[in-house]
């Protein structure tokens, strides 16, 4: 079942949460109109991920969709955020940090007992703004992934050749 992007009756905080919802949603069903629908549609969006590749970071929406969406939606991914804390800065500025859990394997292979699989822990921090026009949803401007720690086959991150 395919939910709308703005959702009806939720509080300021419940609002700003979904867009972090929306973002990872849009990775683990490669729905890339759920996961446009969580950021900002200006060129000063990024997203960082802090690991241990120093990854530089993905500047203007159209990189962060063809960079990390595009390669992580190719993938089966489950992403589970818990202990998601909201500041409502002003009306139309907050931040949330939470932490994540991410599974990854590759395409087509993530209910093989044995596959290959990652799991990765980070600690997401994210800037958000509303706009005015997109039905006043919550949008993320600054995305920082700090990855605290991996599990199982690196490999399944790497892209493939074929």
């Amino acid at each position: 079942m395919t939910l709308p992007f703005a959702l009806p009756g939720l509080t300021r905080t419940e609002a700003v949460t979904d867009a972090l919802h929306r973002v990872l949603a849009g990775f683990d069903h490669n729905d890339v109109d759920m996961f446009k629908s969580a950021f900002a549609e200006r060129e000063d969006v990024t997203m960082e991920i802090r690991d241990e590749t120093n990854m530089p970071p993905f500047k203007g929406l159209s990189a962060i969709v063809n960079k990390a969406f595009g390669f992580v939606s190719k993938l089966d991914t489950t992403h589970m955020a818990s202990n998601i804390r909201v500041f409502l800065e002003t009306d139309d500025k907050a931040s949330l940090v939470c932490l994540v859990s991410a599974q990854h394997a590759p395409a087509g292979r993530a209910k093989e007992p044995a596959g290959p699989k990652y799991l990765v822990g980070a600690e997401y921090e994210i800037s958000l703004v509303r706009e005015s026009g997109a039905e006043g949803l919550w949008k993320i401007m600054k995305w920082i992934a700090r990855v605290q720690w991996a599990d199982g086959d690196a490999g399944v991150m790497k892209p493939s050749t074929e």
